[in-house]
């Protein structure tokens, strides 16, 4: 093709695939007709249809670089306060059999319920005690 790619060529560029249980993600540069670069990222979730079949559902994002800084910024800032909310150990079902009957998961709800009832009856307490009769 005498230095001309063909489309596939010229539009895949790097690619990188994440595998986690029954999800693949992947992670492809590619290339606009003008000769620039954009992100997919690309999941994809294998299930099966009512016979039996394995089926795969794709979800895709289109990410251009005029918005890199931005969304790694919120991808970041979210992370963050995931892991500083929850810990990087995971708790469910799927992966931890016994996760309701885990004790620090379980103190940790218990003290964030406890928590968000004292400041709901601290901000009733306050609304009540904030009543102005000249307004009424």
């Amino acid at each position: 093709m005498d230095g001309l790619l063909s489309h596939k060529e010229r539009n895949e560029i790097c690619s990188k695939t994440l595998k986690t249980g029954s999800r693949t993600y992947f992670f492809d540069a590619r290339e606009t007709r003008a000769g620039d670069y954009y992100l997919t990222i690309t999941e994809s979730k294998k299930y099966y249809n009512e016979i039996g079949e394995v089926s795969y559902k794709k979800h895709k994002i289109y990410l251009y670089k005029e918005d890199f800084s931005k969304f790694q910024n919120i991808l970041d800032d979210i992370i963050r306060f995931i892991i500083h909310e929850k810990g990087k150990e995971v708790i469910s079902e799927r992966h931890q059999k016994d996760f309701k009957n885990h004790s620090s998961y379980n103190q940790k709800m218990k003290m964030k319920d406890k928590n968000r009832n004292d400041q709901k009856k601290d901000s009733d307490k306050k609304q009540l005690t904030n009543i102005n009769f000249e307004d009424v």
